[in-house]
């Protein structure tokens, strides 16, 4: 039980003139601490936070607290039902009090705020689901950009009841067991714990005539079908989202949003490096030797590509432009021609004499002046 001797100022943390929205404050803080639902393996943490409801309880009233700051030893006397509080810790007939601290914990342990007597309480509505579908495409169609139509099978608002789950000609009524707040109220010795309606099931209203054709729930089942524009350049994971076109919202709430995702098929002719194209270009010997031009395919046709004398296997030359398509206004990527020189296999005793003969000319030796391989 919380100590006799206590001062409610230091259960708070708080000086003696703290103002009501300090005392507030400190009170939130130390209640999200100590809360029995944070810490329901700990024993202790349930006493900690009635000593600092009962505290708050006192200070936050300011009659109790004028008394209170009068003669705090009123308080330690033993009350109605053994209360280590006296009559400030029990209400009239030494019940508990009825002090319903919703308002201070808002949705932190799933109650709602709101009461009777006129106070709001949460809408019932809910946000319809988002909806994720892939739509498959070619390489080439995702460089040039395509027009698809898509069938989603989704949940849409009921045609019969406009969504409300009430069959025509009636209405969704006021729960008459929470009164429309969606929550009830359980005490709990210092304080009250407030818990979804079981009736309205935390709706806060009942339908009494359901709705034939969606049976009360407001929405029915139905393929609907969309045409979606995807954009040239698409890669492999590109979403497309279409506000408003998932799953339809419960209770008269908005939509959710369907997402469509692309997936590229692989092209045998180009690998892509984020917005760049690169393509390998088979050179032969002695077009690497001597240089030439080849016909390059790019996404949109063919190119003249000049390959420079003296070429290095692996080397990547750059045509500015011809990658792919930038989407959301980026830049558009380039193609990088990776030359891949390509040694003759079963050459002739000519072809072989005249190889000789040049390697007799030229006397290379590419393992000259590397490390390991001098003499």
């Amino acid at each position: 039980m919380p100590s006799k001797t206590r001062d409610f100022y230091e259960v708070l943390g708080i000086k003696k003139t703290a103002t009501q929205e300090e005392i507030k404050k400190a009170y939130r803080k130390l209640a999200r601490t100590f809360h029995p639902d944070a810490n329901p393996d700990n024993p202790k943490a349930e006493e900690r936070f009635k000593e600092v409801s009962t505290a708050y309880e006192i200070l936050s009233d300011a009659e109790k607290r004028k008394q209170y700051d009068a003669g705090p030893s009123m308080f330690s006397g033993q009350g109605r039902q053994g209360s280590d509080y006296g009559d400030f810790g029990q209400g009239g007939g030494g019940q508990p009090f009825g002090a319903d601290f919703s308002d201070l914990f808002g949705n932190l342990f799933g109650g709602r705020r709101g009461g009777g007597g006129g106070r709001g309480r949460e809408s019932s509505s809910q946000r319809g689901q988002d909806i994720s579908v892939a739509v498959n495409l070619s390489f080439e169609d995702a460089m040039k950009g395509v027009t698809t139509k898509i069938g989603v099978p989704k949940t849409i608002q009921c045609a019969t009841c406009g969504g409300s789950g009430a069959a025509p000609g009636t209405r969704p009524t006021v729960c008459p067991e929470c009164q429309g707040r969606g929550v009830t109220a359980q005490n709990q010795g210092f304080f009250a714990l407030s818990q979804p309606c079981r009736r309205c099931g935390g709706s806060g209203t009942v339908i009494e005539h359901p709705c034939s054709t969606c049976r009360g729930s407001g929405v029915t089942q139905a393929l609907k079908k969309y045409t979606v524009p995807l954009p040239a350049g698409v890669r492999d994971g590109t979403k497309i989202l279409l506000k408003g076109k998932g799953e339809a919202g419960l209770k008269g709430g908005p939509p959710g949003d369907l997402c469509v995702v692309t997936q590229v098929a692989e092209s045998p002719v180009f690998h892509r490096r984020g917005a760049d194209l690169v393509v390998e270009v088979p050179v032969s010997m002695t077009e690497a030797a001597l240089g030439a031009r080849v016909s390059l395919p790019t996404p949109d046709g063919r190119v003249a590509l000049k390959v420079p004398a003296g070429v290095k296997d692996g080397t990547l030359l750059r045509v500015a432009g011809k990658g792919s398509p930038g989407l959301a206004g980026r830049q558009r990527g380039d193609l990088l021609a990776r030359v891949k020189i390509v040694m003759p296999a079963g050459i002739t005793p000519e072809q072989r004499e005249l190889l000789e003969k040049f390697a007799e000319l030229r006397h290379d030796d590419p393992r000259q002046g590397l490390p390991g391989w001098s003499d």
